[in-house]
């Protein structure tokens, strides 16, 4: 069980990665179209 972590933890780090990117270009092209800044 132990090994099985070991070798899906870079698997979930992944997809939260990609989670977290994909939410920041969502909210950079919304303040884009609002003619906002992001930071």
């Amino acid at each position: 069980m132990l090994t099985f972590y070991i070798l899906i933890w870079p698997v979930i780090a992944f997809f939260v990665l990609v989670l977290i990117v994909t939410t920041f270009c969502r909210e950079l092209r919304q303040a884009k179209r609002d003619g906002k800044r992001v930071v």
